[in-house]
């Protein structure tokens, strides 16, 4: 059975402005969750490309454990009908964040969460093997939180100190499976963004 190198289950999120640390893979402050829904990744493959997505569960409602759920592999069917149709769908993501800017990691860092799926980036395949995924709580056509745009940001900075090369390769899944794929939507301010991880 792969082990996901999980440390003690804490929830003790820092303010939004706050930033992280990491320790063997996972961050120190941070829900963790530990899904099984991941491959061990290649000792010699450097980290490399940082994927923002959305996911809501049902489609357009916040504030429930269903994602969670969904990435651990315990969504029930049969309390949506939208549900019966991923509920046996085994994706992952290395982590959530929250409408209120809490973030849930599932998947170390180490590892290779299933975020990506078919997908290519600057020549390459399997961005899996060489990205890390991000889940906002929201939908493509919703704006974004305040909170989450702060969150993403020191967690990207974060990140960026860990693994160097993601600073000039932050992509949304919609740039990685073209037409197959629309997250984070036109709801993401892409500007926004870059000026609040530009900023000290």
């Amino acid at each position: 059975m792969l082990k996901n190198n999980r440390p003690s289950n804490r929830s003790d999120n820092r303010s939004n402005n706050t930033e992280h640390a990491i320790n063997n893979g996972w961050l120190t402050d941070a829900e963790i969750q530990p899904s099984s829904h991941f491959e061990p990744r290649d000792e010699n493959e450097s980290i490399s490309l940082l994927v923002v997505h959305n996911i809501s569960l049902p489609p357009g409602q916040f504030g429930n454990n269903y994602v969670t759920d969904f990435f651990l592999g315990h969504l029930d069917p049969t309390i949506d009908p939208y549900f019966e149709t991923i509920y046996n769908i085994r994706v992952s993501a290395h982590c959530l964040i929250k409408r209120n800017g809490d973030i849930v990691q599932y998947v170390s860092f180490h590892d290779k969460a299933w975020h990506a799926g078919v997908s290519r980036y600057q020549d390459r395949d399997k961005c899996n093997d060489f990205s890390i995924g991000i889940e906002l709580e929201g939908t493509d056509d919703i704006p974004y939180t305040k909170e989450q745009y702060q969150q993403l940001s020191q967690l990207s900075k974060t990140l960026i100190v860990a693994y160097p090369a993601l600073k000039n390769n932050i992509v949304g899944h919609c740039d990685i499976a073209p037409g197959r794929k629309t997250d984070p939507g036109a709801a993401f301010d892409w500007q926004h963004f870059r000026l609040t991880l530009e900023r000290d």
